[in-house]
């Protein structure tokens, strides 16, 4: 039995924030519809690269879910809206704020007919507030909440992250505060509405930076690979390559200074003898053990740093990431059978739950794959029903 047997979940989203959330939902157990439109359905189907005509950014993120497709703009559209969603724990959306109000879709129009119902809105910036009406793109999020203000180089332009942060840290958040009303939900049979924004997701991400700021107004700035508050914390410049160093305690520092660089003397080096030293002194901290790195190369020094005990490793590219023996043993790459796409490989699943463990149940659907099986099944619509709302273009 996996942890979210019997939730049910509509999933209205599409892109990256809610489906992830509904993923992952759906990889602990949840029921998942995946309601889309009829035309082109979520907007990633169209995005490439393709695998026999199938979208591979789709499939990645849409697994263990059925998909039905639904005009809900239209009367038939929203009366099957409706009895869906009376019938549902969970509705995820992400349209721009005010988009399922007009359609009368709404949390309101949905609890008066479910009261337990856990209704998630995700959008860029919220549904309050000046910037409720603009339209949530991940990069400029990341403008917007300092992350790119940070990111880099110093003196460089602007970096984004590799990664569409934002998107994931909103996908996260909602799906937090999903399993938390869940919870509330099962104690009292309340439902409830949340308002999740991808900005203030990734905004609630910076640590450390927030610390600094609230304590003495400290603005962080690009730092490149280093750690704002510990050194050595950084990637370092060896024969043939980069080589990250994790020191960030005394002790590891010491065994740093004198298992790694042989260079006792740093210890009680004025410069470096305590963090704060050590950080006010970063720079010429990087150029003495670059002097050292760039003789030996990356793979001996990782070796030096897993003798000594001290945090280090390599910077990987993906590839060497996902072909990692680590991460292969581990789970993280997944080969499933797609209907159309044949075998692919997809992530794993981080968590690993002892007695209740995430599975990939089902690879991401076809475009309206289960829509019969949905209106039949769980509506009880006969097969005329089906035929005439096809024939009507409400599925």
């Amino acid at each position: 039995m996996q942890p979210l047997e019997g939730m049910k979940v509509l999933d209205l989203t599409r892109v990256m924030a809610g489906p992830y959330c509904t993923m992952v939902l759906g990889d602990l157990g949840a029921e998942v519809i995946k309601v889309e439109k009829s035309s082109d359905g979520d907007d990633t189907r169209s995005t490439p690269p393709f695998i026999n005509g199938e979208s591979a950014n789709f499939m990645q993120i849409n697994r263990n879910k059925k998909s039905m497709t639904l005009n809900m703009k239209s009367g038939k559209g929203k009366e099957i809206f409706f009895r869906l969603a009376k019938e549902a724990d969970v509705i995820v959306e992400n349209f721009k704020p005010g988009v399922m109000r007009k359609l009368g879709l709404d949390y309101e129009a949905v609890s008066a007919l479910n009261p337990g119902i856990i209704y998630c809105s995700i959008s860029g910036y919220g549904q309050t507030g000046p910037y409720r009406d603009k339209r949530g793109f991940d990069i400029v999020a990341q403008g917007m909440n300092g992350l790119m203000s940070m990111t880099g180089e110093p003196n460089g332009r602007p970096v984004k992250l590799g990664i569409a942060i934002n998107d994931l840290t909103g996908g996260v958040t909602a799906l937090y505060s999903i399993l938390a009303a869940y919870i509330h939900k099962l104690k009292t049979g309340e439902g409830q509405y949340i308002d999740v924004s991808i900005m203030e997701s990734g905004l609630a991400w910076t640590i450390w930076e927030a610390a600094a700021f609230f304590a003495d107004g400290t603005v962080p700035k690009p730092s490149g690979s280093r750690h704002r508050i510990m050194a050595p914390y950084q990637a370092y410049r060896s024969k043939d390559g980069y080589v990250l160093v994790g020191g960030g305690n005394q002790s590891t520092w010491e065994r740093f200074c004198t298992d790694v660089v042989h260079k006792p003397e740093w210890i009680q080096d004025e410069r470096f003898a305590r963090p704060r030293d050590r950080i006010k002194n970063v720079d010429i901290l990087e150029q003495l053990i670059e002097e050292i790195f760039v003789h030996e190369t990356k793979a001996y020094w990782v070796e030096k740093l897993e003798q000594a005990g001290v945090p280090g490793g390599p910077i990987n590219t993906y590839d060497q990431a996902i072909n990692d023996p680590h991460v292969l043993e581990r789970d993280m790459v997944m080969e499933v059978e797609h209907p159309a796409a044949g075998k692919t490989k997809m992530l794993g699943i981080p968590g690993k739950m002892s007695k209740t463990p995430g599975k990939i149940r089902r690879t991401a659907p076809l475009l309206g794959e289960h829509t019969e099986e949905i209106l039949g099944q769980y509506l009880g619509l006969s097969e005329e029903d089906i035929r005439m709302l096809r024939h009507e273009e409400v599925i």
